[in-house]
């Protein structure tokens, strides 16, 4: 038993360094205008490097699960680690946007999308008592490399210059991938059945989680929920200068605070999920998002009023990816977790780009915040309903037993009404 639960605390271990090291690529936004100055390229064709990092890490978690039946789990993420590490330190060599978008974007954003899916899915299966908590506590890490990361990019761009900055950037990720990766160590799920809210639970295969409808119902959840949460990183500051009237230093704060709140959500509601049930911390969040956005976009807004809002949405947009690991896994068993939650993790490549693009159909910040305030709502009442395949099977056997034994216990010649 002590055995055991060393091993478990070393995966923990290894999962939050490996976790910290695919979380840095959230700093790619320091890295824009510096390559602008360097190069003289257009500030929208650099940007667009991260939408790349982005579509090619969701695009990723659909062959991950593959790739570990293949090479194991240690062996992927040690591969991984190398892989991104050697796309930022050649992308130290780039001189044009085709390249870096190769090495930056796709390389970095497939290799980093590979090792997170993976290794996340692994601690829930360590933890299964705790999903709740231990997604918190490896999608939190994630969170705090960006954080952290933040200062060590923006130092290492100011002391030797751009692309340098991608060479040691590079260097220092590799080796905590790698290292953390012999840390980490494969869990083994028990083919045997466990009981999930009253029901008898089963191992789904990416196949069958497709036959049911609870599998597209998670993916419209969790794309409501990535594109609110991702839209607002992405144009939270200029919503403070144009929408609050705040000069662009304060705006520039909120920045800081998104990530802030972004980390703390995913501690802390995650942990919740365990105690009071996912779908009901799910639904809260997603409540909370829909009355935020719809007050950022029909009341004037003040310093205080803006920094609220922006911080309930961060904080549940934090909360809710931590959340539906645990959801998938709940819904569909732990066996193929990785296989299962990269299909519903497609919602977060989707959300990505189309807070983006409805901003570009319908025309800025209000019909944005509205379509996405109506899509919360719906996806609320989703969460409220939403039943595991196997409790809706019971449920549904249920039903039919309780009208059979009401017809045989009908005395022949009874009428009805």
């Amino acid at each position: 038993m002590k055995s055991n639960s060393g091993n478990r605390l070393l995966v923990v271990l290894g999962t939050i360094i490996v976790q910290m090291g695919l979380g840095t690529i959230y700093t790619w936004s320091l890295f824009n205008q510096p390559l602008v100055d360097r190069f003289g390229w257009n500030l929208s064709s650099v940007a667009i490097t991260f939408s790349i990092t982005s579509f090619a890490l969701a695009f990723a978690t659909l062959f991950a699960g593959k790739l570990q039946d293949k090479w194991g789990l240690r062996r992927l993420i040690l591969c991984a680690g190398v892989v991104l590490g050697a796309g930022l330190m050649l992308s130290s060599q780039v001189t044009s946007l085709s390249l870096l978008y190769i090495l930056a974007g796709i390389v970095v954003g497939f290799a980093d999308g590979t090792a997170y899916i993976t290794s996340l899915s692994n601690l829930i299966k360590w933890f299964p008592e705790k999903k709740g908590l231990i997604s918190g506590i490896s999608v939190g890490a994630y969170g705090t490399g960006s954080l952290i990361f933040k200062y060590i990019n923006g130092s290492l761009i100011q002391s030797v210059g751009v692309s340098q900055a991608f060479l040691y950037w590079g260097m220092i990720v590799l080796i905590m991938i790698v290292g953390g990766s012999f840390l980490v160590k494969e869990a083994v799920v028990m083919n045997k059945p466990s009981v999930q809210n009253g029901a008898v639970q089963r191992d789904y295969t990416v196949k069958e989680m497709l036959r049911t409808k609870q599998a597209y119902l998670l993916f419209v959840m969790f794309f409501t929920a990535c594109m609110s949460g991702l839209y607002l990183i992405g144009v939270v500051k200029d919503i403070g200068v144009r929408m609050a009237g705040l000069d662009v230093a304060t705006a520039a704060n909120a920045v800081a605070m998104v990530a802030i709140f972004n980390t703390a959500g995913r501690i802390i509601l995650g942990a919740l999920s365990d105690k009071v049930g996912r779908l009901k911390v799910v639904a809260g969040a997603l409540l909370t998002t829909a009355i935020a956005v719809t007050v950022l976009s029909v009341i004037p807004l003040n310093f205080g009023l803006f920094f609220a809002c922006v911080a309930g949405i961060a904080f549940c947009f934090g909360g809710n990816i931590t959340v539906f690991p645990a959801i998938v896994a709940d819904f569909f068993g732990l066996k193929n977790q990785s296989k299962n939650y990269g299909i519903v993790y497609q919602g977060f490549g989707l959300g990505a780009l189309a807070g983006s693009f409805i901003a570009a159909l319908l025309g800025g910040f209000i019909p944005t915040f509205t379509t996405i305030a109506v899509l919360c709502v719906v996806s609320f009442l989703i969460a409220l309903t939403i039943r595991t395949p196997e409790q809706g099977k019971g449920k549904l056997r249920s039903e039919r037993k309780k009208n059979a034994n009401g017809v045989r216990s009908m005395k022949p010649g009874t009428k009805l009404g």
